[in-house]
């Protein structure tokens, strides 16, 4: 990753995140410089965390709250929750430390749990669970929701998740960026804008939902308030769903005129579209949106614009650096992942790392956008984690921060 932050020290920081797994989706909040995270080798990729790491790290890290992912704790990860053998009554006691690093500390509680996607054999168990948790979302310092993993037509997640007494919405690996956006920057006003009126009340791939009730459900994730575009919001969250990129760049010229601009791109899950990205490029824009997210589904899209869109409002460098970052999982999508996927199995063998010669010219503001070098975190071809770099666009090698 290039410009993280200074890791701040527990006596100063404000805020703990123990994300979901080490997909670059759930870790990528601990590069970012606004919190502090279990120590990378607790997690261990497909393998699923060290339980009694993640304990250790959090019982002993005072904070004014804490940002967690109940299925970090009580199975391993996303991957384990799903096929993990484990009566629930093991599962609820390994999430028995959040309590106590609530009574130790003092600190708020933003949790979330995932309710299982189509193909689950634990979903009858983790169900159990979620729903035994229902005394904690009384407390007034706990906040709890359920979010629904891939819901392709047909999947019981979102008539399940309905039964639970937590708010629910659909997206589960951007879930950790959301709820650092609740913790660190409540009431922040949001537009959303859509790019035909007709897109809100479109059913999105793997949602179960009309967009326009995913957004509400994200905005109420994040604590954020619906605002109207004439009321001055602090961001504009713009859908776009790959109808005519042409005039989605004239709406972004307009909107960007007088407001901050996330922007989700919703054409494609797991990719964006080039089409637009060329205006976004050629017009000047892309290094003037608060943030751009193409890598997931459309749900995973939205809350990480609005996320990194909100987080680092009024941080210009961080910005930037979280532009860069979405740029490469773009690139990703569009280039690298296809590539890999026609020419190597998994696990990926150490020739894969190659795909970053096909890396092409980018700049922002004036200055180009390297990758220097890459790895596998899980071995696979889907995600990739980048190391990055800038350089003055008329000169040679990298300055890697």
């Amino acid at each position: 990753m290039i410009g993280a932050w200074p890791r701040w020290t527990a006596s100063l920081l404000a805020l703990l995140y123990l994300p979901l797994d080490d997909r670059p989706p759930s870790w990528a909040p601990c590069d970012w410089g606004l919190v502090l995270c279990p120590p990378r080798e607790a997690y261990r990729g497909p393998e699923g965390a060290d339980l009694s790491r993640l304990r250790a790290w959090l019982l002993s890290n005072p904070g004014e709250g804490l940002v967690a992912a109940l299925d970090a704790l009580a199975y391993g990860g996303l991957l384990q929750s799903r096929h993990l053998s484990l009566p629930p009554e093991d599962a609820l006691a390994r999430l028995g430390p959040l309590l106590s690093w609530r009574v130790r500390y003092g600190g708020r509680l933003y949790l979330f749990g995932v309710v299982p996607r189509w193909d689950t054999t634990q979903r009858e168990r983790n169900l159990r669970v979620l729903k035994a948790l229902s005394p904690w979302s009384g407390f007034p310092e706990v906040y709890v929701e359920a979010v629904w993993d891939d819901a392709l037509r047909g999947s019981p997640a979102p008539q399940e998740a309905a039964s639970l007494p937590y708010p629910s919405r659909p997206g589960a690996d951007e879930a950790g960026q959301v709820l650092l956006l609740r913790a660190l920057r409540p009431g922040l006003r949001v537009a959303v804008v859509y790019e035909t009126p007709s897109l809100a009340g479109r059913v999105t791939p793997y949602e179960g939902l009309p967009l326009g009730e995913t957004a509400a459900r994200l905005l109420w994730s994040a604590a954020a308030r619906p605002a109207a575009l004439e009321e001055g919001p602090d961001l504009v969250l713009y859908a776009y769903a790959g109808e005519d990129p042409r005039q989605a760049a004239l709406d972004l010229l307009r909107l960007m005129a007088r407001h901050r601009v996330a922007l989700a791109d919703l054409s494609r899950v797991n990719r964006g579209d080039p089409r637009l990205m060329a205006y976004l490029q050629g017009l000047g824009l892309y290094a003037r949106l608060a943030a751009y997210a193409a890598w997931g589904t459309p749900a995973n899209n939205l809350g990480s614009a609005l996320a990194q869109g909100g987080l680092f409002l009024g941080n210009g460098e961080g910005r930037l650096l979280r532009l860069a970052e979405a740029y490469f999982q773009y690139w990703w999508g569009e280039v690298g992942r296809p590539y890999l996927r026609a020419r190597y199995p998994e696990p990926l063998p150490p020739g894969a790392q190659g795909v970053a010669a096909l890396w092409a010219y980018a700049a922002l503001e004036g200055r180009r956008l390297d990758l220097v070098s890459l790895r596998f975190p899980w071995g696979r071809a889907f995600e990739a984690e980048p190391r990055l770099g800038f350089a003055p666009a008329d000169r040679g090698p990298s300055l890697v921060q």
